[in-house]
């Protein structure tokens, strides 16, 4: 039973679902892997199209410098595409922040590059439910809420990177400084396929740690070489036995060695962190050290750790409560069923709620199988999300906030 009034009614009116199915297919064909900075160029410049429809302005921001440690230990930057911002009344009073990103799983030479219905209502494509449908979605909801002139009291940020998928290390800074002073934020990733949102996540670190030891003869003098395959085991094994409820390790790869008889002088241990509050980042970080002391002393190599936690753990807080609970009953009204649990995925909302400000970050289209050649988008769920949006940011500049 429809329970919105008539202004809301015809806020939604404006969503042109065909339209939106339209820019996806388009947007889809795009090959935007995060690594493909030629493709994420091409993308950047469809999406500064599109959002230029907004009363705004657009930029493209560059990207922080981010580096990668290769199999051998060295360290080196890598290249990253811009990101998009997009600046609505910034002198509002109440102001949200909308994100997305613009990059995919897909790089350019993998084989998953086109796009294909399933059926009348689903679309297999690369990114076409994480997330060029949310990217839609995101979109069609602020133009129908433009359309509605809400006012001059409600201004908002838009910010789409081109790095998430692989960590938003290059966009992370300006993640936080466009979440200062906003009331709330929606995030586009997907919803699952019954439109289960993601309630409470937990956080992540990803460290490479290089170990250099001294090559020697397997044979006639192994006692003068110091190996590091050894050694970086050695820091697995200690990390790995630290994990606990509320902490998952995952030593995840050892890059090194060489020929069978040479004792291997370097390593390069690849290790996930999974922590679920502030403490197990803490604890984590303590016996990263210690583990690191201990194995560089009894094998006598040097070790170097890159990396860090770069997505804090997302609780439900107070302010994370009402606004699932604003949402829900815009659901409620609109007949859309709206729940949310917890997950072990992280995106960033983590970075946005780590700055103090409200956060749903499954706002985006209703599909499945993310992250692998099957992912799929329902179609109905463009219109049916943005009106969702729509809605819910209506009813939040209305009141002045939460």
């Amino acid at each position: 039973m429809d329970r919105t009034d008539g202004h809301e009614r015809r806020t939604i009116e404006r969503i042109d679902g065909a339209a939106m199915r339209s820019q996806v297919e388009r947007w889809v064909m795009v090959n935007s892997g995060t690594h493909n900075v030629a493709g994420l160029g091409t993308m950047a410049g469809l999406l500064a199209d599109a959002f230029a429809t907004l009363p705004g302005e657009v930029s493209l921001v560059d990207p922080d410098p981010v580096e990668t440690v290769d199999a051998d230990g060295t360290v080196r930057a890598i290249d990253h595409g811009r990101h998009l911002l997009v600046r609505v009344r910034p002198q509002a009073p109440v102001r949200m922040l909308f994100t997305g990103h613009m990059d995919t799983v897909y790089g350019a030479t993998h084989a998953f590059q086109t796009m294909q219905y399933i059926d009348a209502d689903t679309l297999n494509g690369p990114g076409a439910a994480d997330m060029k449908g949310g990217l839609s979605v995101m979109l069609a909801a602020l133009k129908a809420v433009e359309a509605a002139e809400i006012g001059d009291h409600f201004g908002y940020d838009v910010m789409i990177n081109s790095d998430e998928e692989t960590g938003s290390f290059s966009s992370a800074r300006l993640i936080e400084r466009v979440a200062r002073g906003k009331v709330a934020a929606f995030t586009y990733e997907p919803a699952l396929p019954d439109g289960t949102l993601a309630g409470a996540r937990g956080g992540t670190g990803n460290f490479s740690i290089v170990v250099t030891g001294r090559s020697a003869h397997a044979g006639r003098n192994p006692e003068e070489g110091r190996n590091a395959i050894v050694a970086a085991a050695d820091i697995a094994l200690r990390l790995n036995a630290v994990r606990g409820p509320r902490l998952a390790v995952n030593p995840a790869r050892i890059d090194g060695g060489g020929p069978n008889n040479v004792v291997p002088d370097h390593a390069v241990l690849r290790v996930n962190f999974r922590p679920h509050g502030a403490d197990e980042i803490t604890r984590a970080r303590a016996q990263i050290d210690a583990a690191v002391a201990m194995v560089a002393a009894a094998h006598d190599v040097e070790i170097a750790v890159h990396g860090s936690f770069n997505r804090p753990p997302k609780p439900i807080d107070a302010g994370a409560a009402k606004l699932f609970a604003l949402v829900q009953q815009v659901g409620a009204d609109l007949s859309i069923p709206i729940a949310w649990r917890d997950t072990g995925g992280v995106c960033d909302g983590n970075n946005i709620a780590a700055c103090g400000v409200p956060v749903i970050d499954t706002m985006g289209v209703r599909g499945g199988a993310i992250h692998s050649p099957q992912e799929y988008m329902i179609v109905d769920s463009l219109a049916e999300r943005a009106g969702l949006s729509a809605v819910a940011i209506a009813r939040i500049a209305g009141l002045g906030g939460l």
